[in-house]
């Protein structure tokens, strides 16, 4: 996932984004799934209750972007270790610039239909 798709960078994430790919078995609708998030928070970024903590906040903001997000999409977001000591706010506004960015990369906003992949 993470070596295909849009990269983007910022102070406290890397966020990747990518059309979900559709393998011969499923549906051609496939495209229309939601779109689906991942976390990664590595141990570079602090013990476990740092990690989690870091991780819950990411979930909660952008678990509530994916329902604005069009559909078919798959998103990485890869905390970087100055994400543990970044509040709440400096997370959503990193992740807020990042997702936009990567979303205009790989040609989608909020809102459009998926383009499907072979």
């Amino acid at each position: 996932m993470v070596r295909s798709g849009a990269r983007v960078g910022g102070r406290h994430m890397v966020v990747h984004v990518r059309p979900a790919p559709t393998s011969a078995g499923e549906p051609a609708d496939a495209s229309l799934a939601p779109s689906r998030a991942g976390f990664v928070v590595g141990r570079s970024v602090g013990p476990a209750v740092t990690r989690n903590r870091v991780a819950r906040r990411l979930r909660e903001h952008v678990g509530r972007q994916l329902r604005d997000l069009p559909p078919g999409l798959d998103i990485v977001v890869r905390a970087l270790p100055s994400a543990a000591s970044a509040d709440f706010a400096d997370l959503a506004g990193d992740a807020d610039r990042c997702l936009g960015k990567a979303l205009n990369r790989v040609g989608q906003r909020p809102g459009t239909p998926s383009p499907t992949v072979p």
